[in-house]
């Protein structure tokens, strides 16, 4: 990546930060027509289009910024990016395969763990939604409340619909 285009990268995100959302999407927009092959250009202009609300313009940004080959560093945020933008466009089953993909690639990334918890309680699977959001809490939590019934919650994170009489 060159100074020039780190420059007006920067300032872009500069931008996106101060709330000139209009401003930093523009500047990103120019900057993916000078270097559509640059893949962190086109996984900021994703971003750019989900803080303006415009989830369908990010998407094609976000396959093509994981296409063109993000670094580890990029492709944690461009992952959980994708998979949340499908689950809010409805397109459950694509959010459910992209945000599998990414736990696979980042098993510790509770982000992408919550993310998929959501997209897995709207794809009707309750259950294992509520397994997954239960162990992440159980992974994360500092709150000594929780963790004093860690190994109870623990037990019951995948017997929720078990009744014991």
């Amino acid at each position: 990546m060159d100074d020039q285009l780190i420059r007006q990268l920067n300032k872009a995100i500069e931008l996106r930060k101060e709330g000139q959302l209009k401003s930093s999407n523009q500047l990103i927009l120019q900057l993916v027509t000078e270097y559509p092959e640059d893949p962190v250009v086109n996984y900021q202009c994703a971003w750019s289009y989900d803080v303006l609300g415009e989830e369908a313009h990010a998407v094609p940004f976000y396959e093509k910024a994981i296409e063109l080959g993000l670094s580890d560093e990029w492709l944690e945020g461009a992952y959980l990016g994708l998979g949340s933008t499908f689950r809010t466009l409805g397109e459950y089953e694509k959010s459910q395969q992209i945000l599998k993909e990414a736990i696979n690639h980042f098993p510790n990334n509770y982000a992408l763990k919550v993310f998929y918890s959501m997209t897995l309680y709207n794809l009707k699977e309750h259950s294992i939604a509520m397994e997954t959001l239960l162990e992440s809490l159980l992974e994360t939590t500092k709150d000594e409340e929780i963790l004093k019934y860690k190994k109870a919650i623990h037990f019951y994170s995948d017997k929720l619909d078990e009744v014991w009489k």
